[in-house]
């Protein structure tokens, strides 16, 4: 029975690990998880129950310079995910030196007074003695709650992990069902689905210019889920890109996801895919939050 909840924020600079230590820590795929930068949009909360204790853990997007509106609101997503919880982990990689956007995370925690636990990952890439030069490094630029070192990816440090997260959980009742393991609706999910294979198969731009509508959502009698999937990319030649020669690009995303989609939801999937140019949505307030991107 839950009778303690801590509320934890995952923060620190693209690529960090930051949604593969969220799924790890899960136990499931619940943030999709690329080799590019900004993969990650917005909040997503996972959520563990573990003892007498419900972790509500905030995967947030990557800590970089916005350059565009959607970036600004990415970046501000951060921030306010600093403040307001019980703690942060800020997740850093094992190299000996502070760049500049853990300089900044650390003075968002300092200035909201909020305890902080250094989480080193990718600790199988390095040497103790390296290991031990980061640790001192950043001891040395604040007076975190602890410093755990892990490997997200493989799973070491992961008990540890929470061990130490568990010291900041606050007595009262779980906040989201014991059932739950994240907020996210099936229709976001599985347009994060789609997205995840834009990014593994488009390379440059392309990719961080497109978006995913799911219009349509409908389960037939005999359990078999129809979708309609609309791409939205910034440009004409974009377009071109993602539906390939042929449409083989675009038949190969489609065949990666509806694989995918069958698997999160347990049956058959049938899906009809449409690509669409919305130019500089980006930068555009309402087709932000259209793609509900909002505050």
């Amino acid at each position: 029975m839950i009778k303690k909840t801590a509320m934890i924020t995952i923060a620190g600079r693209p690529n960090v690990g930051k949604s593969t230590l969220v799924n790890t820590l899960v136990g499931e795929k619940i943030s999709i998880v690329t080799p590019k930068p900004q993969t990650t949009r917005t909040r997503i909360y996972g959520i563990v129950n573990r003892g007498e204790t419900q972790f509500v853990l905030l995967d947030t997007p990557g800590f970089h310079k916005a350059r565009t509106r959607l970036g600004e609101y990415m970046v501000g997503v951060v921030r306010e995910s600093v403040a307001g919880v019980d703690a942060v982990a800020l997740l850093v990689e094992p190299v000996d030196n502070i760049g500049t956007q853990e300089q900044m995370l650390i003075e968002q925690i300092k200035a909201n007074g909020v305890p902080a636990v250094l989480v080193i990952n990718k600790i199988d890439t390095i040497k103790k003695p390296e290991l031990l030069k980061i640790i001192a490094l950043y001891s040395a630029a604040h007076d975190f709650a602890a410093i755990v070192p892990i490997s997200a990816l493989k799973g070491d440090g992961i008990g540890e992990l929470l061990d130490e997260l568990e010291k900041f959980a606050v007595d009262g009742p779980p906040l989201f069902p014991e059932d739950m393991v994240t907020d996210q609706p099936e229709r976001q999910m599985i347009a994060e689905i789609v997205r995840e294979k834009l990014l593994l198969c488009l390379e440059r731009e392309v990719p961080h210019g497109t978006a995913v509508e799911v219009s349509r959502f409908s389960e037939r009698e005999d359990g078999v889920v129809e979708l309609d999937i609309t791409i939205y990319c910034e440009k004409d030649s974009h377009k071109g890109i993602i539906i390939g020669k042929n449409g083989q690009m675009l038949k190969k995303i489609g065949q990666m996801a509806r694989e995918e989609i069958e698997a999160f939801l347990g049956t058959k999937v049938f899906m009809e895919t449409w690509v669409k140019v919305k130019d500089k949505w980006r930068d555009n307030i309402a087709m932000i939050r259209n793609f509900g991107f909002t505050e």
